[in-house]
């Protein structure tokens, strides 16, 4: 499972003119997953990302968690995140799940998150055309890959 975290002021999902979910302060979390993941992926990534010290202190250090902020979270579902690009000019999704794996593993994934934030998670809708919107916040940007653990 891999994520990529973004640390926004403001970010926002549209389907067909739309909106369907936004917040003000927390995370924008594009998610990829592929065949082999599983439920210790999961949990594993939620934890993970609940835990990031992300945020900035009085000092202007990244000390604080998105709990510590408050923050809230958008997930979307982002398979490109597999993209192989190796040959040609063409990426490749060969590792990317079907979306018989893929959604539950995804509903699944957004479930741990809230329970893991202790508070309701907003979400785009798997493989839906969305316009995603954000303010990138520092720019924080972080790339997590379950498989790798880091």
């Amino acid at each position: 499972m891999r994520a990529l975290l973004q640390r926004v002021s403001e970010a926002s999902v549209v389907i067909s003119n739309q909106p369907v979910a936004a917040i003000a302060h927390g995370f924008l979390i594009l998610i990829g997953i592929e065949a082999e993941d599983g439920k210790d992926d999961l949990e594993w990534l939620a934890k993970k990302i609940t835990q990031l010290s992300t945020f900035s202190d009085n000092e202007d250090k990244m000390n604080l968690d998105i709990k510590d902020v408050n923050g809230e979270i958008i997930v979307v579902s982002q398979f490109t995140l597999h993209a192989k690009t190796k040959k040609g000019n063409r990426p490749s999704y060969i590792k990317a799940a079907r979306p018989e794996v893929a959604i539950p593993l995804y509903e699944d994934f957004k479930k741990q998150l809230s329970q893991t934030l202790g508070k309701e998670i907003q979400s785009g809708e798997f493989g839906a055309d969305m316009k995603v919107s954000l303010t990138n916040d520092g720019p924080v940007t972080i790339f997590i890959d379950s498989k790798n653990k880091e």
